[in-house]
């Protein structure tokens, strides 16, 4: 939100500059996230002064341009090339002085420079209007009251306005401040607890009256739920046109174009009051009439911008006798706004309800001044002040006259809140105890009522402008607030309830494997769990019937909850090789959502994304590209540190990998992990081979609630190694000869490892050679080469019963 400098000062007498202010919102919750520069005219016209043209002489070898001498105040006269028709001797002109930056209509900027043209020397530059950006002439040059002294700057003669802007981060709980008399209420606050005296100046309306009743528009609320207030006016006679000056410039310090002095007027009001308005061409009202109602589904409606919309039953219109004119609170109808040949006007100032306002903005991707001001609450009780206000400024700027009565329906009144607070509790929650005269004092100044006051607390009248303080808490906040934040003092000792985490606990455990992984090369990613109902179509395990969909989704890309932890993971992947980022090691702890005909599910996943290379290469050693069997060996070595032992493996049957594996531990899967399918990777843009793995967190959390874990000391005995090389069918699986081999041998086999595969010449077709090393170890004492001998019969026999195994 940005915010006049100069603008505030029409509030509040500020006794600082900007940047003190801009400390003083900060403190007060409104914070100021940056103060910029403005002028009226683009650069301030600086190095811009008045000059007297002593000399005006042919130029020889030009026939359109003149020689001249020009006093600019300096004492010595300075020689200026102008093409102007009009220049002449005596006149009084606009000089640009060499080192003057100006703007051209785009708004670049130019550097006026010590020159020669066409032989002669040029020492700046006689200026037209829009040369100087104050206007559109370009006919010759421009020329100043003659009583003007030279070197006078041309900022000082124009009266060009200069400001500070500030671009205050409002939170979205601050409606009341969404204005420069919102802003200006609570310096008021500020500086009265500071003990500096500031009185609120607001506009007066008491030249308003009625000038005749030729026009009178009947207005009917028929929701009157949905428009709790109602008003409106007409003026007639008026000439639409560019506003003044000074309205201009206050619109374009915060960053608006003025368009005409009536739509000018309108947002004025609303930046300044915040009571957003709406002003309707009388004539374009068929049957005389408004009315505020809802209309039937699919009613056809073309707003401001020429696009067609259907309208929803719940979306509050605008309507006349005959059709819809105006998403009421939101955006105007095409055929209903002023437009140069507008003569009379029906003015609209109106409390709608937010939450109405919220849907009807969300539902059609609408969003303006008007309706980020009536879904956030605005005050109901300035409705008929701010109309009648804007209708002064209508008539001062565009002429005309009031032409009816002012319109106010309001049926039932907003009442305002009531709060009790508790002294007790605000010195408990503040952490140190605040004078009960200091808290009447910061409630008085921001206009809160003091209704009753007893010897624990206050009893008191908020505004209904303030709809984000309803509770004792709140109040407690805009206490501390004015009070001052860093007045309260710091304890010398900090207290604190140390909570004991239990063995396979779900954070610890996350944060054990967050390190693992992380010590592994890994990175955390954090994804949104909206995501795009179109990835559903591409498994057939995500079904659109499925899917977790929002009732109001922020856009149609973040419109149904997640099914799998992929597809996010894939946009990251697709985002970083945008960027030549494309060596990747990634994981996430999330939530998957899913609707199913039981009802609704919420499931705990961790996923692992892989990519690219898995080492970048030196000197001394090549790259190293990720592989199947790094990301299966990660997933091993996860599996170990989570003490998720004595698992099996399973090929996996899913359209999501191209090839893959699960780990299945007491018949349960925990992981699947695999090559993701190209047809996928496709879809979201990447071209590089992925793997992923896809834990089932909440497996995984049961399966360690159930394993019992023992230590014991480091075994004295020697452990013996001997290998195998073993002749294969290509289909046997590495995982099923360890874990026949480990459930032969339970007692003395540690540990079963493949250090060689071989397949090709002199081996029969359909064959493969595994090479495996066993490690065999007795805890008590040291094994005899007999028994290592029959252990390693038990094994082979074991191999060669079980897959066909022969030794080589």
């Amino acid at each position: 939100m940005t915010i006049s400098y100069n603008w505030l000062k029409q509030f509040i007498n500020l006794p600082w500059d900007a940047e003190k202010t801009g400390e003083l919102l900060t403190d007060l919750g409104l914070e100021v996230e940056g103060i910029e520069d403005f002028a009226s005219v683009k650069g301030g016209l600086k190095g811009v002064v008045v000059g007297h043209v002593l000399e005006c002489t042919q130029h020889t070898n030009a026939d359109r341009l003149k020689v001249t001498k020009v006093d600019v105040g300096t004492g010595e006269p300075i020689q200026i090339v102008c093409g102007a028709p009009n220049v002449a001797v005596g006149q009084k002109v606009p000089v640009a002085t060499v080192g003057t930056t100006l703007y051209d209509e785009e708004g670049k900027p130019w550097q006026i420079n010590k020159g020669k043209i066409r032989g002669e020397v040029s020492e700046g530059m006689i200026c037209a209007e829009d040369e100087l950006g104050i206007g559109k002439s370009h006919e010759g040059i421009m020329v100043l009251d003659a009583k003007l002294k030279p070197g006078t700057t041309l900022a000082e003669v124009l009266k060009i306005e200069n400001d500070k802007i500030f671009e205050i981060g409002l939170t979205p709980n601050r409606s009341d401040a969404m204005s420069h008399w919102g802003v200006a209420r609570d310096l008021k606050a500020g500086l009265l607890h500071k003990e500096i005296s500031a009185k609120l100046n607001t506009p007066s309306t008491s030249s308003f009256r009625v000038d005749n009743r030729t026009l009178k528009i009947p207005v009917k609320v028929e929701n009157q739920k949905l428009a709790p207030r109602y008003c409106g006016i007409t003026i007639s006679n008026i000439k639409v046109g560019d506003s003044p000056a000074w309205l201009q410039n206050r619109l374009k310090s915060i960053g608006l174009s003025p368009i005409n002095n009536i739509v000018d007027v309108t947002n004025y009001v609303l930046h300044e009051l915040g009571q957003p308005l709406h002003a309707f061409d009388a004539a374009k009202i068929a049957g005389n009439t408004v009315n505020v109602k809802t209309l039937p589904s699919g009613t056809k409606f073309t707003t401001l911008d020429g696009v067609e919309r259907e309208l929803h039953e719940e979306d509050l219109m605008i309507c006349d006798a005959e059709k819809p004119m105006c998403f009421a609170g939101v955006f105007g109808g095409i055929n209903s706004g002023v437009s140069d040949t507008t003569t009379s006007i029906f003015l609209e100032s109106a409390y709608f309800n937010p939450v109405s306002i919220r849907k009807t903005a969300k539902r059609h991707s609408l969003s303006t001044d008007a309706s980020f001001r009536f879904e956030r609450g605005i005050d109901p009780n300035i409705t008929d002040y701010a109309l009648r206000y804007a209708s002064i400024l209508i008539l001062q700027v565009a002429g005309g006259e009031i032409t009816s009565d002012l319109v106010d329906i309001y049926p039932k009144k907003i009442e305002d809140h009531q709060v009790f607070l508790n002294y007790e509790k605000a010195n408990a929650l503040i952490g140190e105890e605040i004078p009960k005269e200091t808290i009447k004092d910061i409630l008085t100044s921001l206009e809160m009522k003091i209704t009753n006051v007893t010897e624990t607390g206050l009893g008191m009248s908020i505004p209904a402008y303030r709809n984000d303080v309803t509770r004792d808490v709140d109040v407690i906040e805009e206490i501390l607030r004015v009070y001052g934040y860093n007045n309260i003092k710091f304890t010398q000792k900090l207290n604190a309830s140390i909570s004991p985490i239990l063995p396979g606990e779900d954070y610890d455990v996350q944060n054990k494997i967050a390190l693992q992984l992380t010590g592994l090369g890994f990175n955390e990613m954090l994804n949104n769990s909206l995501t795009s109902p179109k990835y559903s179509e591409l498994s057939e395990s995500l079904k659109e019937s499925y899917n977790v969909t929002m009732l109001n989704p922020l856009s149609q890309d973040l419109s149904v909850m997640r099914q799998s932890m992929l597809f996010s993971g894939l946009e990251v992947i697709e985002y970083n090789s945008n960027r030549k980022n494309n060596d990747l090691k990634l994981f996430e702890f999330g939530k998957t959502y899913h609707n199913f005909l039981s009802g609704r599910a919420e499931t705990k996943h961790l996923s692992l994304l892989i990519t690219g290379m898995k080492t970048e290469g030196n000197w001394a050693t090549p790259d190293t590209k990720s592989n199947f069997f790094f990301g299966k060996g990660t997933v091993s070595v996860l599996m170990e540190r989570l003490g998720l032992d004595n698992y099996s493996e399973d090929i996996i049957e899913s359209d999501i990998f191209s090839e893959g594996i699960s780990f299945i531990r007491n018949k349960v899967t925990i992981v699947e992990f695999g090559i993701v399918n190209k047809k996928i990777t496709k879809e979201l843009d990447v071209d590089a081979e992925v793997f992923y793995a896809d834990f089932n967190w909440d497996t995984v959390l049961k399966q360690i609630s159930t394993k019992n874990f023992k230590l014991k000391p480091i075994a004295k005995f020697q452990a013996a190694q001997r290998d195998f090389a073993l002749l294969l069918d290509s289909s046997v699986r590495f995982g099923d000869l360890r874990n026949a081999a480990i459930n032969t041998e339970r007692k003395f086999l540690k540990s079963v490892t493949l250090f060689d595969v071989y397949k090709g010449e002199n081996l029969p077709e359909g064959k493969k050679s595994y090479a495996l090393s066993f490690t065999i170890q007795d805890e008590e004492k040291t094994l005899t080469d007999k028994q290592i001998d029959k252990i390693m019969n038990k094994l082979q026999q074991k191999f060669e019963t079980d897959f066909g195994a022969i030794l080589r």
